[in-house]
């Protein structure tokens, strides 16, 4: 059986005990002082015309700490730095089967919330040449704005994340819901 690298997936995919490429992920809702939240834009390699919206993020290295890892992706995706300590919970965690590739994929993962300023310019320095490949922009969204796309069709990541910012920016009530996404 294949493995993950022969799909360009990357070396934190690994096979899971059922053949499906498999990896850890931390994620991070990155929130702006005018509660903004930012989202990056990627497409299928597999599929081009398929797109969505999703926070940033990525796998975990071998070994590494769910914080640590997310501080890092938050930098390699957007060049802002964030460091593990002012991470906020892990506010969700999330479960997801997807295809991606034209392979089907299987993530878990750990979000946590950052308040950073807006006032940045992005920097894509630290991106794979898979991300170079597939991730199209990175943005700040207005929750209206963002309700009104996913309305009209826009696909987001996870799916209720519109409203899980809305409560979030009233403070984390330190508890840690699962989000299971694992239809394809």
């Amino acid at each position: 059986m294949p493995d993950a690298l022969t799909y360009g997936l990357g070396p934190d995919w690994v096979p899971g005990p059922d053949g499906v490429p498999f990896r850890r992920a931390a994620r991070v809702i990155v929130v702006d002082e005018a509660d903004r939240v930012l989202l990056v834009r990627g497409h299928d390699a597999g599929e081009v015309t398929r797109s969505w919206w999703f926070t940033v993020g990525g796998g975990l290295d071998d070994g590494e700490d769910v914080r640590a890892g997310a501080a890092r992706e938050v930098f390699e995706e957007t060049g802002l730095v964030v460091a593990p300590d002012d991470l906020v919970g892990p506010v969700l965690t999330r479960s997801a089967l997807f295809d991606f590739a034209r392979v089907t994929c299987r993530q878990d993962e750990e979000f946590f919330l950052a308040r950073v300023s807006g006032a940045h310019d992005f920097s894509d320095d630290g991106w794979t040449e898979l991300e170079r490949d597939v991730l199209d922009e990175v943005r700040w969204w207005d929750l209206d704005a963002l309700d009104a796309a996913v309305a009209d069709g826009t696909v987001v990541y996870p799916t209720p994340l519109p409203e899980l910012v809305r409560t979030l920016l009233g403070g984390w009530d330190g508890t840690t819901p699962h989000l299971d996404e694992s239809s394809v």
